[in-house]
């Protein structure tokens, strides 16, 4: 999304957050359930259509799509001046971390999707492909519209993300069967300073679920693997992982630490020197550890696409290195 004014932008594209990541969750519940009621059947087995199934799922996806459309514009777009479609080059903002957002939520929408069309009795390899593809076109929604705005532009990283993360598992099921690598998600409250605690309410929001959406100094994406699905005689737990995490500090702007404030003036946080942190971690795949409990099942799905809080080693870009008890 194109970066000419931070109040503006920010605002609609919390309701946009809103929309997706609600979506997000409220399939997570159902994709335990699907899974549950239709298990990953065998390389040599023969699935069979559900042609009432495929209606079902088709439709609402449809629906979804298009509702979404609908509201969006709605919603936010028809008030702001419009323009002929135009690109937007907004990779170098907020360190990259917003596009790790966008994969994050590709990956995990495609796996809902796929898992849908799964229970319809498709087969692994045109489930996993439509699914990629119905999570790219979702996310399609907000570059198109974004395209035809004046006050932003059609995100070519934004799009590139977008479909990394549907090409991640994608490309996993279709030569595994199964998500050796797995995109998660962390949140730990960042403790501004007093003097840049109202710039970061005017970024970020007041309330804790606006700062879960919307802060990038305090959001971090894990790429969340087991060395036993590569080792599998190894000793190794199934469930136990290694992850690499991504986060960035003290960003105070998308792409630099100045601003005009309400009174026009301009400030200048430059001294805050802006940088990223890569972390090496444990964490748990809750939905290996064995059960029957249909619920436990549920739950361990809905929160598997957040990194467990574990012993944490963190290095920075200026160069220091640091050990986390707990870091989540």
């Amino acid at each position: 999304m194109a970066f000419y004014g931070v109040q503006t932008v920010l605002k609609p594209l919390t309701g946009r957050l809103h929309i997706t990541t609600c979506l997000l969750f409220l399939c997570i519940h159902l994709h335990a359930q699907v899974e549950e009621a239709n298990p990953l059947p065998g390389r040599d087995s023969v699935p069979v259509l559900n042609h009432k199934r495929a209606w079902i799922v088709g439709g609402a996806q449809a629906v979804l799509w298009a509702g979404t459309l609908v509201a969006l514009n709605e919603a936010w777009y028809k008030d702001y001046p419009k323009q002929p479609f135009h690109f937007f080059n907004d990779w170098p903002e907020w360190q990259q971390q917003d596009k790790f957002g966008h994969a994050w939520t590709t990956y995990h929408i495609s796996r809902l999707s796929s898992d849908l069309w799964r229970w319809t009795g498709m087969t692994n390899n045109k489930a996993a492909i439509i699914g990629g593809i119905s999570s790219i076109a979702y996310l399609s929604i907000i570059e198109v519209l974004d395209g035809f705005s004046e006050k932003w532009g059609f995100s070519t990283g934004d799009m590139a993300m977008n479909i990394a993360g549907a090409a991640l598992y994608t490309g996993q099921q279709i030569g595994w069967r199964d998500q050796k690598f797995q995109l998660k998600l962390s949140y730990r409250a960042y403790d501004y300073l007093p003097m840049d605690e109202p710039r970061a309410e005017e970024l970020f929001g007041t309330g804790a679920m606006e700062r879960v959406l919307k802060d990038y100094n305090a959001q971090t994406y894990w790429l969340s693997f087991s060395p036993r699905s590569f080792f599998p005689d190894c000793r190794w737990p199934a469930w136990l992982n290694l992850a690499i995490g991504h986060n960035a500090r003290l960003m105070l702007g998308g792409r630099e630490n100045t601003w005009t404030d309400e009174n026009g003036d301009t400030v200048d946080r430059t001294d805050a020197e802006r940088y990223r942190r890569i972390f090496l971690s444990l964490d748990l795949d809750l939905t290996r550890i064995p059960t029957r409990n249909k619920f436990l099942k549920s739950v361990f799905s809905m929160v598997n696409v957040l990194k467990i809080p574990a012993p944490t080693l963190e290095f920075d870009t200026r160069g220091n290195w640091k050990g986390h008890w707990v870091y989540y």
